[in-house]
């Protein structure tokens, strides 16, 4: 999971990079529009919604002509993973006004950040901490919907963390003009565990472990050999 967050982390920015690139042929081309800011991708995630149903579509489908039990709740797992985790990750990667240029920032003090942006007004503060809590919501939601092994909340909190610190790193390295702070780890770990407790009557039961079979005659009496 962390992997394929730094993955896609990575293609996010090396695709992203040239269409947010200034310049009037990039602008004219609508690319930065699109791609290079948050309303652009918002109307990209809906536009592609109807793909998403389709990939679930076919996925069960093909699953279910294999014989794959639960092949409706696996598929919609994980394409709701990828259609719900990507496009954020896609916003973290958008490169600021300065990019290369602005030396790197980085917090490591806990809630620091976080009161500065309860400070900056109900409105901002609503949408910055909602939109770090909504990053990894999806993984936490989905996750133990489709892997038994991440059905725990602690597990996805580290999860979350994990995959949070990955971004963070990685705007850090490539210098994108952003403050790589341990406040957004908190936050984007904070939302998949909330997001876990929300799905977590839909976990499936981990399989009890098989009972030793009882002896034959357990109960009884053992017949006595006359002679």
């Amino acid at each position: 999971m962390g992997l394929a967050t730094l993955g896609a982390a990575m293609v996010a920015f090396i695709a992203q990079r040239p269409l947010t690139a200034s310049g009037p042929r990039r602008r004219a081309a609508g690319g930065h529009l699109w791609f290079g800011t948050v309303n652009g991708v918002v109307v990209l995630t809906l536009a592609a919604l109807p793909l998403a149903a389709l990939a679930v579509w076919a996925l069960a489908r093909l699953r279910a002509a294999g014989g794959t039990p639960q092949a409706w709740r696996k598929s919609l797992a994980e394409v709701a993973i990828v259609y719900g985790t990507a496009p954020w990750v896609w916003m973290t990667m958008l490169p600021g006004g300065e990019t290369g240029d602005a030396p790197r920032r980085v917090n490591l003090v806990p809630l620091r950040d976080l009161f500065e942006i309860l400070a900056s007004g109900p409105v901002s503060a609503t949408v910055q901490i909602g939109g770090n809590l909504l990053v990894f919501a999806a993984l936490g939601y989905f996750a133990p919907l489709r892997f038994t092994a991440l059905a725990s909340v602690p597990r996805i909190l580290a999860l979350g963390a994990a995959c949070s610190t990955l971004i963070e790193v990685t705007q850090y390295v490539l210098q994108l003009n952003r403050v790589s702070s341990v406040d957004d780890v908190l936050l984007n770990a904070t939302g998949a565990a909330l997001a876990a407790l929300a799905s977590r009557p839909h976990w499936r039961p981990t399989a009890a472990e098989p009972e030793p079979e009882e002896e034959e005659g357990r109960g009884c009496a053992k017949p006595q050999l006359i002679g």
